[in-house]
């Protein structure tokens, strides 16, 4: 088991808390553009901010080996392209459900549910007959309890923007299942992320042009959580985490990455002022446990094999 160093424990906390902050850029950013809008605006930079990475980290591979790189063939170059194209449609509908959900609710609630996808995870892999096992039960459980006293007003209903969320994060596991596809049969997985965030972006633009009326002057008024979104979201934390689970026990790794939801709702509490009744807390609360007890036994499932 490797054992996680400080470097790259800063590395994973960095991540979780650019993600986290990122609801609130998502949530500021629909004061000034649309959904469809802010997504595609979004994942295009995402994609160009990956192309300089990509170099950067097949230069260093490259010192490290001391010899030139090998060049990919065709049937590498084949299943890189259809899966960034795959990943890229899965990550663009989750992308904009999650887009549409921040504008109706708050950015604590959104980045609570979002991070629902750790449960339902192992839940769809029953279907691709893999081994769930009892813990993953009770996570189960213990998350639909939190997300009842999350998002169940006193009219026993969802709220819109909790119900789009939701569906995100049902998206977000598809979207998860399907790099978990593609990952192992590719060569560059940075270079596989750059192509899905272009992909997620080309989507985007479609529904764009078709439903909404992006204007540039709205484009730049909304530069601030769109460079956020796109450069530190998008392309540096996703680097950040490349580059730090190499040194990074998975199921230590995992954790620290799932603190995202927790640095949502404080970020949305101190930068936007969005407040939850002790109700919403204990809802928060058992939803992050639940997520933790998914994650461990997930992996100790996979570790036992």
């Amino acid at each position: 088991m490797k054992k996680l160093n400080a470097k790259s424990t800063i590395m994973l906390f960095l991540t979780a808390l650019i993600w986290g902050l990122a609801f609130v850029a998502q949530s500021v950013g629909m004061d000034y553009i649309e959904p469809f809008t802010f997504t595609c605006v979004r994942s295009i930079i995402g994609g160009f901010v990956l192309i300089p990475c990509i170099w950067f980290l097949n230069r260093m591979d490259t010192k490290n080996k001391k010899t030139e790189k090998k060049k990919m063939t065709t049937e590498e170059k084949k299943q890189l392209l259809i899966g960034g194209i795959c990943c890229g449609l899965a990550l663009g509908i989750a992308s904009n459900f999650q887009q549409f959900g921040v504008k109706y609710t708050t950015v604590g609630k959104a980045g609570f549910i979002t991070a629902l996808y750790i449960v339902l995870v192992p839940i769809c892999g029953i279907f691709l007959k893999k081994k769930v096992e009892a813990r993953i039960w009770i996570s189960v459980i213990i998350a639909v309890v939190g997300l009842y006293l999350l998002c169940i007003t006193e009219s026993f209903s969802i709220g819109k923007g909790d119900f789009l969320v939701l569906l995100c994060a049902f998206c977000f596991t598809i979207h998860i299942l399907v790099i978990d596809y593609f990952s192992p049969r590719v060569v560059d997985a940075v270079m596989l992320s750059c192509i899905q965030f272009f992909t997620a972006g080309l989507f985007s633009a479609v529904f764009m042009f078709l439903f909404e009326h992006p204007a540039v002057e709205n484009i730049i008024a909304a530069a601030g959580p769109l460079l956020y979104a796109g450069v530190l979201s998008s392309g540096v934390a996703y680097t950040l985490q490349v580059v730090a689970q190499k040194d990074a026990d998975p199921t230590v790794a995992s954790l620290i990455l799932s603190l995202e939801s927790v640095f949502s709702v404080l970020a949305g509490w101190v930068i936007l002022g969005q407040a939850l009744s002790v109700k919403e807390l204990v809802g928060c609360a058992l939803m992050f446990g639940a997520i933790i007890l998914a994650q461990i036994s997930q992996r100790s499932v996979e570790e036992s094999k």
